[in-house]
């Protein structure tokens, strides 16, 4: 503990009121994430996916952000995956976004449904060629007996690159639907701003928006 308990630093980037607030909440997120890329936030589109299993078992990770709308928020992977089994069970699921340089968190959480297969096909081929094929080589979350194993894999498939590789069926497209936003701005003291959009269903165009203690 005396290796931690002591480091600590003072947030003082900005301040948030509710008056800073967009009357919608998605519209808030994408005035955070525009300025997170126009500050250069290193890895930016990164977040955290938070899941549960049938048994209640949490996993988190961090995964790329490929697409966000009013539709949700969107992000690819392989179905076999730990997070793709964990979905395909308890399809709901929390996103977390951290850019550090902006002392701002943003939490996302809701339900999540698979894109269709040509939103996972037109994604997938404008990859490049080597991300293809990773993604081809892998069966990811399982078990391999070594590193050489797997690039064994994937340098058959680049040797074998004059045909054109197809998308792996369990490759497809996530997207969570928004039931709640958080935006968090760090503030000195530990006197954070926290405030809460929330809606009732995924129907409901009424966001009640909450400040929530620090």
């Amino acid at each position: 503990m005396d290796q931690t308990r002591d480091i600590r630093r003072e947030y003082a980037y900005a301040e948030l009121s509710k008056a800073d607030l967009a009357k919608q909440p998605l519209d808030q997120f994408k005035g955070w994430f525009d300025h997170a890329l126009t500050k250069a936030v290193p890895d930016a589109t990164a977040m955290a996916l938070a899941t549960a299993d049938a048994q209640g078992q949490p996993s988190v990770r961090i995964v790329l952000l490929k697409d966000f709308d009013a539709d949700g928020f969107v992000w690819f992977s392989d179905q076999r995956s730990e997070k793709g089994r964990a979905l395909a069970a308890n399809p709901s699921a929390e996103l977390l976004f951290h850019w550090r340089e902006l002392d701002r968190q943003v939490r996302i959480r809701g339900p999540v449904h698979l894109l269709s297969a040509q939103a996972a096909d037109d994604y997938f081929y404008s990859r490049p060629e080597a991300s293809q094929w990773a993604a081809a080589a892998s069966e990811q979350s399982q078990p391999i007996e070594s590193r050489a194993a797997l690039e064994a894999r994937y340098s058959e498939l680049a040797e074998s690159a004059e045909h054109a590789i197809r998308r792996p069926e369990s490759w497809v497209g996530f997207c969570l639907q928004p039931l709640a936003y958080e935006f968090w701005q760090g503030r000195e003291g530990r006197l954070h701003d926290r405030f809460r959009f929330h809606r009732a269903s995924l129907d409901a165009d009424q966001w009640t928006i909450e400040r929530l203690q620090p």
